[in-house]
């Protein structure tokens, strides 16, 4: 086939994640003032879109709190650095099973269930360009759990997210999860003019193998939008395997805590080292509002308290 490089790409910071990685890294920030700050800094060094979760300020244990969106939202707001907002909506679907011979009850620790409603209120409160759409069930890399998207939960949350005005960002782990994204586009719950991110090498979903990843980008219909990243070791290597097959660029430390070998990096120093990929290929990095114009996002205010 033939290379259709990107040009023009736009870079995403994904800021820190629900992963256990607090204990790993001191550089993860966990407050609301902390992840923010570490936004804002990614921003500065040339992502346009920092995607967000958000921590216990304490334990740095991913939590779902309506608060502690509304105040990384209003602090990212106020800054004097423009950048698209991306909030997670993939928690709320956690299910952790009993041992082999007893699947129920589930497990407490680790296991959140939530409805639609309640996993996209802060959503629906803080109003960001962006929020992500997990688009499918899967085994999910820990002890036995897993990422719970039915079919109904997706359709309910991916029409509350248009409806809202916040472009869902769909999360592809897995061919399956493209294949059921055409069909919500299909039925008209999401526009015709979709944005995936392609995640690649997460236990058990599509493993970072190039061939794997061709497959993935040749299910992407040509009138979306994608990037894609990969973690750890391989993430700056799918920097420039995203661009080169025309796609933009996921970094950050959700997904990677190292900058070099013994080095831990900051979100900051990622982007930066994105950026010099991307650069170093012969594309350009665009900004928060040309991204804006590209992916037809509108930025607001969060809703008053």
């Amino acid at each position: 086939m033939p290379l259709e490089m990107n040009r023009e790409v736009f870079i995403t910071c994904a800021v820190t994640g629900s992963g256990g990685t607090q204990d790993r890294s001191h550089l993860v920030p966990r407050s609301p003032k902390q992840i923010a700050d570490s936004a804002i800094e990614a921003a500065k060094a040339g992502a346009a879109i920092v995607h967000c979760h958000v921590r216990d300020p304490e334990t740095g244990k991913p939590r779902r709190d309506i608060h502690l969106y509304r105040e990384v939202t209003e602090r990212i707001r106020e800054a004097n650095v423009d950048v698209v907002l991306n909030l997670t909506a993939g928690m709320g679907g956690d299910m952790v099973f009993g041992g082999v011979e007893s699947p129920l009850p589930l497990k407490e620790a680790g296991t959140d269930m939530g409805g639609a409603t309640n996993r996209v209120e802060h959503v629906r409160q803080c109003l960001p360009e962006i929020c992500t759409l997990d688009c499918g069930t899967m085994n999910f890399a820990e002890a036995d759990y897993v990422m719970t998207n039915t079919p109904g939960m997706l359709r309910a949350m991916g029409g509350m997210m248009t409806a809202m005005g916040v472009k869902p960002e769909i999360e592809a782990f897995d061919t399956g999860h493209l294949w059921f994204a055409k069909q919500l586009v299909e039925e008209g719950v999401l526009a015709p003019d979709a944005l995936v991110q392609l995640c690649m090498g997460v236990p058990w979903g599509a493993p970072d193998d190039l061939n794997t990843f061709m497959a993935m980008v040749n299910n992407v219909p040509k009138s979306w939008t994608f990037s894609a990243f990969s973690l750890g070791r391989n993430q700056m290597a799918y920097a420039a395997a995203a661009v080169l097959a025309g796609g933009n660029v996921r970094v950050g430390l959700e997904d990677n805590l190292w900058l070099d070998k013994g080095v831990l990096a900051t979100n900051a120093q990622l982007v930066e080292k994105a950026v010099a990929v991307v650069e170093t290929l012969g594309a350009r990095v665009i900004g928060p509002e040309e991204v804006r114009k590209k992916l037809n996002l509108v930025k607001r205010a969060p809703l008053a308290a």
